[in-house]
């Protein structure tokens, strides 16, 4: 089973980005769940269920779990993941599962996944939040396994320069992988597709299933 931890600032679109990447996997037959977090309700949790199993009907109610935190989203994706974790082992009793997706609540550039809870970390940035974002570093955008640009459509109305973005990802990154997509034209996520294939081995996952 691999845990896919998704972060990001509120409004990045992570939400949107794990119900895309559930549907992809979901076609390539792995049976896949989702616990997301939030500080004060489940609303992302009812949005999932919302789309993936009544309107898509592609995923079990039993998949998703959707966990009220209470306090500091860091807290319970790092310092004290257990809450997550045992949201984990509850969907993994439930379902013999390939790939679990973690959603955290709305966080800044410094939050990062407890290597307890995360095997692998996607940090989402959105061009409407400016260009300035990658150049500020910060562990959430130089550490993650995957960082996604996120409303590149957007880019043009907010005055994002894409190419600055791209440059200064790449100077605080060191080699580690970014996508420029857009969930909305779809602009992209082949190139995200390519590059979650080959860091996870999906290949190799195939083979054992």
């Amino acid at each position: 089973m691999i845990k896919i931890g998704v972060l990001g600032p509120v409004g990045s679109g992570k939400t949107t980005l794990i119900e895309f990447l559930a549907k992809e996997f979901i076609k390539m037959k792995f049976k896949v769940g989702i616990v997301t977090n939030d500080v004060v309700s489940n609303f992302d949790a009812v949005r999932i269920y919302s789309d993936l199993v009544l309107k898509d009907k592609v995923l079990p109610k039993e998949n998703i779990v959707g966990l009220v935190t209470g306090g500091c989203p860091h807290t319970a994706i790092r310092e004290d993941p257990s809450l997550n974790m045992r949201a984990i082992e509850t969907l993994s009793r439930k379902s013999k599962l390939d790939i679990i997706f973690i959603e955290s609540g709305g966080d800044n550039v410094m939050s990062t996944f407890s290597p307890l809870l995360s095997d692998y970390s996607i940090f989402v940035l959105d061009t409407s939040a400016g260009d300035k974002y990658p150049r500020k570093g910060g562990l959430g955008i130089t550490q993650s396994d995957l960082l996604v640009i996120n409303k590149i459509d957007l880019a043009p109305y907010v005055g994002a320069d894409l190419s600055k973005m791209r440059e200064d990802a790449e100077s605080v990154r060191e080699g580690k992988p970014t996508a420029f997509i857009s969930l909305r034209t779809m602009e992209g996520t082949e190139e995200l597709m390519r590059i979650l294939l080959e860091d996870l081995n999906i290949e190799g996952l195939l083979g054992n299933k």
